[in-house]
């Protein structure tokens, strides 16, 4: 009668141990999901906006072939301007993907660098200024990237305990290159507009290449959901995640403030900004992460309210450089996308949301 009883305990004790066994694997290939970025909802965020983007493309086409009395024609040229921005990130995030962590951010890298180098040309500078700019575009950019990068390196002290490079790279440029850049300045001996040419570089540093780090920097986090448990969805499916609301709440401000809009929020800044504006465009933007919180480690709510503070921050993004373009006297900061603005005119709304964006999900999203 005992032989059924052991024969039940030996199998319990083999299901254990094939679980034991099981559980490394599963973890091995979450963490290669995690790195190689390619995950279903991944998958799936890439094609709905590959496929948005198409139908966009196809109705601007028609729009520029087939003009329309009642449709601006300015309208319709700003729209076509925009689609090659979008076609352009949407390639570099793909590109990102295929080439895994390291090639994201490597581009990212490469548009901080042309975005800094787009906010100089605008600023005034003297001769005292290159060798800072020289450090701030062939040091301090690459070394931004470099220390995320090696983040995904795994690295250790001698003592065997795991390097956190979010502490190196989290400090440098506010910290490091903020009191060296005045420093130099000072050395070359040219003392006019001191501060004024000292608080430029710097500005153009912390906003270009500091703050967009944060957007790859997400590659590096080990998220949990809300309740604890490990999410095993892959970090560049929440990248895509943010860039896409970061646009999305852009066009959705527009919108809402060409249907509805009435109060200006500061017509000598931005005379198409309007209170109206803001609170619709965000509260949509919600709505659509909400929509699409099946890409991140979010419930629908949590993504709804990271959509919302992206979409405020995106906003306060734009107002910021649209007022340093109205102080310098230009329109658009460079025109690397043929035909309209520059890099910085695009990625203004992910410069001031991705610190923000980042802090929030590492707080509340890691264990």
């Amino acid at each position: 009668m005992q032989i059924p009883f052991l024969l039940f305990a030996q199998t319990d004790e083999i299901a254990k141990a094939a679980a034991d066994m099981v559980a490394p694997l599963a973890d091995q290939a979450a963490k290669a999901v995690k790195a190689q970025g390619f995950d279903f909802p991944t998958i799936m965020l890439a094609t709905v906006v590959l496929i948005t983007l198409g139908i966009a493309s196809s109705v601007a086409h028609y729009l520029t072939k087939t003009p329309n009395p009642a449709v601006n024609p300015a309208l319709v040229q700003r729209f076509v301007h925009r689609l090659w921005a979008w076609w352009l990130m949407f390639g570099i995030l793909t590109a990102g993907i295929f080439f895994h962590r390291i090639g994201t951010i490597v581009l990212f890298g490469l548009v901080s660098f042309w975005a800094f180098r787009e906010f100089i040309t605008m600023t005034p500078t003297r001769r005292g200024d290159h060798r800072a700019l020289f450090w701030s575009l062939v040091v301090f950019t690459p070394l931004q990237y470099l220390l995320i990068a090696m983040s995904q390196w795994g690295l250790k002290y001698p003592s065997g305990e795991l390097i956190d490079f979010y502490t190196f790279y989290s400090i440098m440029i506010p910290v490091y290159a903020s009191l060296f850049i005045p420093a130099r300045i000072a050395m070359a001996g040219d003392h006019k507009r001191f501060l004024e040419r000292s608080a430029q570089i710097q500005s153009g540093l912390l906003v270009c290449v500091y703050c967009l780090s944060h957007a790859p920097a997400l590659l590096d986090l080990e998220l949990h959901r809300f309740d604890g448990s490990l999410w095993t969805g892959s970090n560049s499916g929440l990248l895509f995640f943010f860039v896409v609301i970061s646009q999305v709440s852009d066009v959705l401000h527009w919108v809402w403030s060409r249907i509805k809009g009435r109060r200006i929020i500061a017509k000598d800044v931005s005379s198409s900004r309007t209170w109206e504006g803001l609170i619709g465009g965000a509260l949509t933007t919600g709505i659509v992460g909400a929509l699409l919180y099946w890409v991140t480690p979010f419930q629908p709510w949590e993504a709804a309210g990271m959509s919302v503070v992206v979409a405020f921050l995106g906003f306060a993004g734009s107002m910021t450089m649209s007022a340093i373009k109205r102080d310098r006297g230009v329109h658009d900061y460079g025109s690397l996308v043929v035909g309209h603005a520059g890099v910085l005119d695009r990625i203004d709304t992910i410069c001031f949301s991705a610190p923000i964006f980042y802090h929030l999900t590492r707080f509340f999203f890691v264990a």
